[in-house]
């Protein structure tokens, strides 16, 4: 309230202060139709006095402190012209008279503002004074801002006089403001300090909040501070095979679920891994990995349990990432899966790795189902691979990488579970792209076995820029077998050395990058936004050769092939990091083998490798 009547105060001073100095002007103008002496140095000072009004006018401001009117410039001048009007006239002036009482008359003034700005405006324009400022131009520009100025000054009394519900604030003084000051400043701290206390709490909260995850890798669940963890993943494959000018072999065309595997993952303590995956896509549900890892630091690790044998390249690569839906030839003489404990690791990130494992011992391509050893001594295996560019700045090398692998065992229990897997046919044998077999351990008089030593070494490469890839092994199988006698004919034994070798490029027609775990797809597929994966073409060439000692003491010539090899090409199409779909032909010839007659001329080996084969394959993959 204090600070309504001072600005009412203040602009009631400006308002008199003009009605003053219009009065003076009115009584110039009388002075100008006398002739007097003193014309010019009033002339003078009416000029200056009116280049004062008009800084007043256009400078006045709304403030919180009264002004003496007396004490302003234009009262000063105002006295000043007055006390020359007297010497001039030689009597006092009635304006002069008054300006001396003027601050007593300041509350009593009645005249209403709008009066007094025609008054202000009618005595400004008839003055006569406008013409000596300048042009008429400037004379419209003064009234106007004149006009202007008074309408601002009656608002503001119009504002005060409405009444208390117009707040008016008041200017703080220095003392306040240093009070006001100090309460923000301890608003705030305390403000800083709350903040605090909530990010701790919160913080104190998450450790304690497990984690779940739901994404494209699979559904997960995560102590807070990732101690313990448990991961739901899974891998489906539905196939199809098509054969082509196959003799009319019955039974082989068809749709299949070739891999249906739930895959329970997780950590337990920090350092301990497990992993376990079931198989239910065959005749019998299997268990294919199930192992505990511990995890020392990337370079010292130690597994337990069922998982791959570390010899195959291709064997190693997981089963959603391989090029094609089978593997090649070189796998028939690498081991699957075995049961042992394997220390491993990866050095300089990956740099160098290594894997010592020892196992059980398995035949070719076989996968160690019966959970048992079967031999007096384990088998041993390992797997050293470089990447010497990996963390150099030579980038079309940092994908080139290369290693060998091997394993050794001795068979001692003559025990069949010992010589290559069954897949395709009764007998232990190798089979084809197409899982059809093509040469068995089939002689015409009794049975073989694995009865020795059996070796094996693979060195490996591949090779990987931008969407390029490139992969290249070779494999030798080396296993001393035996014949069982007869009546007729005596036990046989000897090493049989066996060899494949394979090379598969691809390309990503779309850009991405190509890599050993597979391509991701830069823009998933979503038809309505025009994005459709990823495509990629592959193609390999392959071959496996039978020691010629096989024939016909281990195996039949007229039944089984010396030797086997093929091509393939496909398009895979990787519509987003979980589907999959993928289409290829493989085509592979025989050597040997093909007959008929009595003893297996109406079975595998002998009705597939008759004809070359030809096998047109699809597949539908989810992983997650």
């Amino acid at each position: 309230m204090y600070f309504g009547v001072l600005l009412t105060y203040k602009i009631t001073i400006d308002l008199v202060e003009i009605k003053s100095n219009l009065a003076l002007l009115l009584r110039e103008m009388a002075m100008k139709a006398t002739d007097n002496p003193a014309k010019t140095a009033a002339t003078a000072s009416q000029e200056t006095w009116l280049e004062t009004v008009r800084s007043q006018v256009a400078s006045l401001r709304f403030g919180v402190v009264p002004i003496d009117l007396r004490d302003s410039a234009v009262g000063q001048i105002g006295r000043s012209e007055s006390a020359t009007r007297q010497t001039t006239a030689g009597k006092p002036s009635t304006a002069c008279q008054k300006s001396g009482g003027i601050t007593k008359q300041l509350m009593k003034l009645t005249i209403p503002t709008n009066i007094l700005r025609r008054v202000a405006v009618v005595a400004i324009a008839g003055s006569g004074l406008l013409p000596i400022a300048g042009k008429a131009d400037d004379q419209s520009e003064l009234v106007q801002k004149l006009l202007n100025r008074i309408e601002q000054l009656e608002q503001k009394v119009n504002g005060l006089e409405s009444g208390p519900g117009v707040p008016a604030t008041a200017v703080p003084s220095p003392n306040t403001n240093a009070v006001a000051i100090q309460e923000l400043e301890q608003k705030v701290k305390i403000l800083e300090r709350n903040r605090e206390l909530d990010a701790e709490a919160a913080a104190a909260k998450a450790k304690e909040t497990p984690k779940i995850t739901i994404g494209d890798r699979g559904i997960g669940v995560a102590s807070a501070n990732g101690d313990f963890s448990l991961q739901l993943k899974g891998v489906l494959q539905v196939d199809s095979r098509r054969y082509f000018d196959d003799g009319d072999i019955t039974g082989n065309d068809g749709f299949l679920v070739r891999r249906a595997r739930p895959i329970l993952q997780g950590t337990v303590y920090r350092d301990f891994d497990f992993l376990f995956v079931p198989d239910f896509a065959g005749s019998s549900p299997q268990i294919y990995d199930a192992f505990v890892n511990y995890r020392y630091q990337p370079w010292a690790q130690l597994r337990g349990g069922k998982f791959k044998s570390p010899v195959g390249l291709e064997q190693l690569q997981s089963d959603v990432n391989t090029l094609f839906n089978e593997r090649s030839l070189v796998t028939d003489l690498v081991p699957n899966r075995d049961i042992g404990f394997q220390l491993w690791g990866d050095i300089a990130g990956g740099l160098v790795s290594y894997q010592a494992a020892v196992l059980d011992g398995v035949g070719d391509a076989r996968n160690n189902t019966i959970n048992s050893g079967f031999n007096d001594s384990p088998e041993f295996a390992g797997r050293l691979f470089v990447l010497p560019f990996k963390n150099t700045e030579l980038t079309p090398l940092q994908g080139l990488g290369f290693g060998v692998a091997g394993s050794y065992g001795f068979v001692s229990s003559n025990n069949p579970a010992g010589l290559p897997a069954t897949t395709g046919g009764t007998l232990p044998g190798y089979a084809t792209v197409g899982q059809q077999q093509f040469f068995a351990y089939n002689p015409l008089v009794g049975t073989v076995v694995a009865d020795g030593n059996h070796w094996r070494l693979s060195p490996q490469a591949y090779y990987y820029y931008g969407p390029f890839g490139l992969m290249a092994e070779y494999a030798i199988s080396d296993q001393r077998v035996t014949r069982a006698g007869t009546l007729v004919l005596p036990a046989l034994s000897t090493s049989l050395q066996n060899t494949a070798w394979q090379i598969a490029a691809s390309w990503v027609l779309t850009g991405e990058d190509a890599s050993f775990n597979g391509v991701v797809p830069r823009r998933p597929f979503d038809l309505a936004n025009g994005q459709w994966g990823a495509f990629q073409i592959v193609g390999r060439y392959m071959a496996l050769d039978i020691d010629d000692d096989a024939f016909p003491t281990f195996s039949n010539p007229s039944f089984s092939a010396s030797a086997a090899s093929g091509w393939s090409a496909g398009l895979n199409w990787y519509l987003n990091r979980n589907l999959r779909l993928n289409v290829s032909y493989s085509y592979t010839t025989f050597e040997g083998g093909g007959g008929t007659g009595v003893g297996g001329g109406a079975v595998a080996p002998a009705i597939i490798t008759r004809q070359p084969e030809q096998v047109f394959f699809t597949r539908v993959q989810l992983s997650f």
